[in-house]
């Protein structure tokens, strides 16, 4: 829409035909643009919905503010049909015809009458009084009014019209894969009141349905104005509650492929979880063995508790085993996940078991090497035959080859060999946990 020019003195012919030919422009692009919002897709869907909340208050007014734009452009329309008759009286208009002309042109010469049904709920310039039945305008005014109008009309009918265009379609759109979801659930056995994910496709069911009807019935509830932007229309449907919907109901199908992964693997995930429980059970078998060789073979020495296989464990997969024969997946899905956590940690538990058992024989094994490598040691430099490493060599020998085995007295046997033996060599390296080559020197035999 437009503007005219402000009060001025009595014009010219000239003057009066250009702003003429340029109200009769003007002229013609409100009525295009009136026209086309009377026929806007927008403006024929509020008028026809049930509408409530925000939208309802706000097309109330905007329907009175259509109703007086209308009135206002029927008023412009007369104010310009009678100055192009004044006009067309003569060629040449006379002054008296200027000045007519010049005061319905330029003055307050236009005067609305409106009902109070039009007026009441439209919006008013600033300082215009809306309980007036009539008002005079200066066409310039007249033009302010109808833009300020036709912006706030439009502004409704286009930002009701985009969420419309928007969110309904994309709530069927989910709301169709909703359905399908929830059938595959159902397939499944993820049901509500058994499964979190059956209760919330229920919730999400019952948000999805009721967000829709609110999107019908309240549209501009759903809209986000552009900031900073005074365009009609400036902004963009609000579709947090949408957004966060269509995430859960990802979440859901996330879950439910996880249930149709045990469906499908769910025999190799039981035979593999047999496997490794039975690999832990043997080797706390193995441990329990070792214990008492242990036991037989080293003395002074403690020597850990072997606790056998845990009964819960062996019950649980029998549980699952249970679910898979009755397809119930969606119980079998978070027990197989954790009992397989628990069958890895039972089987590194009954490893490190194993371990502890066996340590004093490593050490044992660990000792005896250790002394025969010095006896080679000192055989490669002819010292094999020497009485002290010797008797020394014997002592330590008897006592980690007999039974059972004194680890501590046998490490300090072995120690002092060493310590002979490095003598005799002519070097004394320092042993871990001991003394410099000064303090072997002196210990004894």
């Amino acid at each position: 829409m437009g503007d005219t020019d402000p009060t001025g003195p009595v014009m010219d012919r000239d003057e009066v035909d250009r702003a003429l030919a340029r109200l009769g422009a003007e002229h013609e692009a409100i009525e295009t643009s009136l026209l086309a919002l009377q026929d806007h897709a927008g403006r024929r869907l509020l008028e026809g919905a049930e509408l409530t909340g925000r939208t309802a208050e706000r097309w109330k007014t905007t329907e009175a503010a259509i109703t007086l734009l209308w009135t206002y452009f029927d008023a412009y329309t007369d104010a310009l049909r009678t100055a192009r008759e004044i006009r067309s009286r003569r060629r040449w208009s006379s002054r008296e015809d200027l000045a007519e002309l010049t005061e319905l042109l330029r003055g307050e010469s236009v005067t609305v009458a409106g009902s109070a049904t039009a007026t009441a709920n439209a919006p008013t310039l600033h300082g215009a009084q809306g309980s007036r039945l009539t008002e005079r305008y200066s066409l310039a005014t007249l033009v302010d009014r109808m833009n300020e109008l036709y912006a706030s009309s439009l502004d409704v009918v286009v930002a009701a019209d985009a969420v419309w265009s928007a969110l309904p379609a994309r709530i069927d759109l989910l709301a169709a894969e909703l359905q399908r979801t929830r059938k595959l659930a159902h397939s499944v056995g993820v049901r509500p009141g058994e499964h979190p994910a059956g209760d919330d496709l229920e919730r999400i069911t019952r948000t999805l349905s009721r967000l829709r009807e609110e999107v019908v019935s309240d549209p501009l509830a759903f809209w986000q104005p552009a900031e900073g932007s005074s365009a009609p229309g400036g902004g963009k449907p609000d579709t947090t509650v949408y957004d966060r919907e269509a995430r859960a109901l990802e979440d859901v199908r996330r879950e439910i492929d996880a249930v149709l992964t045990v469906r499908q693997d769910a025999e190799k995930r039981i035979v593999r979880l047999r496997d490794v429980l039975s690999r832990a059970d043997r080797t706390l078998a193995e441990a329990r063995t070792a214990r008492g060789e242990v036991l037989a073979k080293i003395a002074a020495t403690e020597v850990p508790v072997v606790s056998g296989p845990p009964t819960v464990l062996q019950e649980q997969l029998a549980t699952a085993a249970e679910y898979r024969r009755h397809a119930q997946w969606h119980r079998l899905s978070p027990l197989l996940e954790s009992l397989e956590q628990k069958a890895e940690d039972e089987l590194l538990r009954a490893r490190e078991s194993l371990t502890a058992v066996t340590a004093p024989l490593a050490v044992r094994a660990e000792l005896r090497g250790r002394l025969d490598a010095y006896k080679a040691k000192v055989a490669r430099h002819g010292l094999a035959e020497d009485p002290l490493l010797v008797e020394r060599y014997e002592k330590a020998r008897r006592m980690l080859w007999s039974a059972p085995c004194d680890l501590r007295a046998a490490e300090q046997a072995v120690l002092r060999y060493q310590q002979a033996a490095a003598e005799l060599l002519g070097s004394a390296p320092r042993v871990p946990g001991q003394g410099g080559p000064e303090d072997r020197r002196g210990s004894g035999a």
